[in-house]
């Protein structure tokens, strides 16, 4: 799996991720790394937003493995909820860091558009990695999230939204998740060979 036939798509969320977030420095660090460039990062558009991602994902033919920040975990959601079969097919997985909760009380009024939320399992391996104190999502939040889309959940203590704002500039532990990912999906392909 972890070799030059996987393709690594970087989805940020609101806002886009500035060259000094660790989406920025995954992509400049895995091989095969893309990411999806929204036209409008600060009024995202749910039907928009979708269809970027499903774009993006539609130019390459080969497996990809999603890596998706806050926003950009619940355009991960919403795109799975309708994609086509054969492109939900090259999706091996997604990395789904620091969800945000466009259901919460205090949600920014320009990401209302995106709820409700999926309810529905992903049809793919997932790993959700929260906080226990994101303004975004509460713990328990993403801990339903991650139930919601059959996601293995890790919860971090005092990571915050698990971005720049919060320390985490080129979060080299957060790689550990994405192995973890890597090898479930390993080891669910071994399965169905």
């Amino acid at each position: 799996m972890r070799n030059q036939t996987i393709r690594y798509l970087i989805v940020p969320g609101w806002q886009g991720s500035a060259d000094e977030h660790w989406q920025s420095h995954w992509q400049r660090s895995l091989p095969n790394s893309a990411r999806v460039e929204q036209a409008d990062w600060l009024n995202p558009k749910r039907e928009d937003w979708v269809a970027e991602l499903q774009r993006s994902i539609a130019s390459d033919p080969r497996p990809t493995i999603l890596i998706a920040h806050s926003l950009g975990c619940i355009t991960v959601a919403h795109w799975a909820a309708q994609a086509p079969a054969e492109l939900l097919g090259r999706v091996q997985g997604a990395l789904l860091v620091a969800p945000a909760d466009v259901q919460r009380n205090n949600c920014p009024a320009a990401l209302q558009n995106f709820a409700p939320i999926p309810q529905q399992p992903l049809p793919f391996p997932s790993q959700l990695v929260g906080s226990d104190n994101d303004s975004a999502a509460s713990a328990a939040r993403a801990i339903e999230l991650a139930r919601d889309w059959g996601s293995d959940v890790a919860i971090l203590s005092g990571a915050g939204h698990i971005n720049v704002q919060s320390g985490h500039q080129r979060w080299e532990q957060g790689f550990s998740y994405l192995y973890h990912l890597q090898n479930r999906i390993e080891q669910s392909n071994r399965c169905s060979a």
